[in-house]
C-alpha cells in the first residue's frame, strides 16, 4: 500500500510517516499545493491524506483536480477546521473521509483501511484474481486457499499488480510505487528484475493461474 501525505506541518508529516511505516505502509510526501498536484498527476496512490491549508493553495482545489482526472484514489482530509460545513464540502467534492486535527493515529490507520476497502477493493475484505486471494489488512496471500510466504517487496509488487490486472507497468513506475521517493537515489533498476523473478517462481510453485509477463522494452503486467 502506498500513501501520499500532503501536509505542510513538517513535524506532523514526519510523525505520520513514522507511524505508517511501522504499519508497513509506504509513504510519500508533499508540502505544497504544487508538489502535491505534480505527484497526483504523475503517480498512482492507494490513499491520499490531504491537508486543506497549504502555503501556495487550497487542498480542496487539489481534491477537485484529482477527481477531474478520474482517479479512484481514496482521499482522507486532515484539517484543523472542524465545522459541519467544512466536512460536508469536503465530502461533496469527493473526499472519502474527514478527520479533524488533532487526531489519534490508531483512528487515522483505521480510517485509511476503511477508505481503502471501500474504493480500491469495492467493499471487499480481500482482492481476488484467478485463484489468488490477497488480504491487505494482515498482508496474507492465498493460492487455492493455501497461504504462500512472500517477503515485503514481493507482497507489495503483487498487491500493486492485483489492483490493476492486465495493465502494463514500466519499471520506473513499479520502482516508484513500491520503493517510493528513495528510488531517486538508485543508479539502475536491475533489482526490479530480481524481485519479479522471485515472485513469479513463488506463484508458479504454488499453482497460480496468474503470471507476471515481461513486455519487451516496456515493463511487466499480470496476466
Amino acid at each position: 500500500m502506498k500513501v501520499l501525505v500532503v501536509e505542510d506541518e513538517i513535524e506532523l508529516q514526519k510523525t505520520i510517516i513514522e507511524f505508517l511505516n511501522q504499519e508497513k505502509i509506504l509513504v510519500e510526501t508533499a508540502s505544497t499545493y504544487k508538489e502535491g498536484l505534480d505527484k497526483i498527476i504523475s503517480f498512482d496512490y492507494d490513499c491520499i491524506l490531504l491537508d486543506m491549508m497549504l502555503p501556495d493553495g487550497n487542498g480542496m482545489d487539489l481534491l477537485k483536480e484529482l477527481r477531474r482526472s478520474n482517479k479512484n484514489t481514496s482521499v482522507i482530509i486532515l484539517s484543523a477546521k472542524d465545522s459541519v460545513e467544512d466536512k460536508v464540502e469536503g465530502l461533496l467534492v469527493g473526499a472519502d473521509d474527514y478527520l479533524a486535527k488533532p487526531f489519534h493515529f490508531a483512528e487515522l490507520y483505521a480510517r485509511i483501511k476503511v477508505a481503502m476497502r471501500k474504493n480500491a477493493q469495492h467493499g471487499e475484505n480481500s482482492i481476488n484474481y484467478k485463484n489468488i486471494e490477497l488480504f491487505p489488512e494482515d498482508r496474507r496471500v492465498l493460492i487455492n486457499g493455501i497461504e504462500i510466504k512472500l517477503n515485503r517487496k514481493e507482497y507489495d509488487l503483487l498487491y500493486y499488480f492485483l489492483l490493476r490486472p492486465e495493465k502494463v507497468f514500466q519499471k520506473t513506475i513499479l520502482a516508484e510505487s513500491v520503493w517510493g521517493d528513495h528510488i531517486e537515489m538508485v543508479d539502475n533498476l536491475d533489482f526490479i528484475y530480481s524481485q519479479i523473478k522471485n515472485l513469479r517462481k513463488k506463484l508458479k510453485d504454488s499453482g497460480s493461474e496468474a503470471d507476471l509477463q515481461a513486455v519487451y522494452g516496456v515493463g511487466y503486467k499480470l496476466i
